[in-house]
């Protein structure tokens, strides 16, 4: 790749043209398709690559995928299909329809409901436990394919993000009753804090979330990004799937559960790491 095929890729990115453009303008001369993606994809992130170093910005990572922009409304999750019913770019958001069966929601929630605890957050200076007041619910981890269910969960969650089984969390279910609630805050580890160091050794940083609803209250609970303007309604069955490419408020992934107002809320959580997690 020269460096003006390098510029004007970068150029052509940086001025928002479609990317199929871009890709047809090499195609047409005569460039293998293979190959035309490769470049631009080279450019491209050479480009951020540059650009948050000048900045000092931890650089972007890899991370799950699993709607592409006006893609496909159905994904194939290998015994599941999954609707895609909304998708925003930044934040890397994507609401996903029927990524769980009534049956097994309520299959979830009996096998949790005799375990649940206080729900606690993650304690800065060690990476340990703590109960924290900004989150009230109550809650529960599965070891990773600890039952029949959770394996297929977590292989369908896999097969829906193409995202290796072995780098991901234990599902997590949390209760939250009447006035619970979890308030703005990122799921990353937050490098600046010593006891991310723990967390991280045992499978690098979270790059992913999936929030899945496993009832549907009467009234609020639903999933918020206050930087978006955006909120995810809480529908038994259904999901909201974020990534973030680097542990930076700039992914603009900040979120919250917001207060239950009537009823209560159970949720089914997955977090992706970027390595195998242990």
């Amino acid at each position: 790749m020269t460096a003006e095929l390098e510029q004007w890729v970068v150029s052509q990115a940086a001025s928002g043209c479609d990317p199929a453009g871009v890709l047809q303008r090499l195609l047409d001369e005569g460039w293998p398709e293979d190959e035309a993606v490769e470049v631009i994809a080279g450019a491209v992130n050479a480009y951020v690559a540059d650009r948050s170093r000048d900045a000092g910005l931890p650089l972007p990572v890899r991370v799950p995928v699993v709607a592409e922009p006006n893609g496909a409304s159905l994904i194939d999750a290998g015994d599941r299909r999954v609707r895609i019913l909304a998708s925003m770019l930044l934040p890397r958001v994507a609401v996903l329809g029927g990524l769980l069966s009534a049956e097994e929601c309520d299959a979830f929630i009996e096998l949790a409901r005799p375990r649940l605890v206080r729900s606690t957050t993650v304690e800065p200076e060690s990476g340990g436990d703590m109960v924290h007041p900004d989150r009230t619910s109550h809650g529960m981890g599965f070891a990773r394919g600890e039952t029949s269910l959770c394996e297929r969960i977590e292989a369908r969650i896999a097969r829906l993000l193409d995202w290796p089984l072995d780098h991901g969390e234990g599902l997590q279910v949390l209760r939250y009753g009447p006035g619970a609630q979890y308030k703005p805050h990122h799921d990353y580890f937050d490098p600046a804090m010593p006891g991310s160091d723990v967390l991280l050794r045992r499978g690098g940083q979270r790059v992913a979330s999936v929030v899945m609803y496993l009832n549907t209250p009467e009234r609020g609970g639903a999933t918020t990004f206050p930087e978006s303007h955006f909120e995810v309604a809480a529908i038994r069955g259904n999901a909201v799937f974020f990534s973030y490419d680097r542990a930076h408020p700039m992914t603009r992934t900040l979120h919250a559960g917001a207060p239950v107002l009537a009823g209560e809320k159970w949720i089914l959580t997955k977090w992706l790491r970027a390595g195998v997690h242990r």
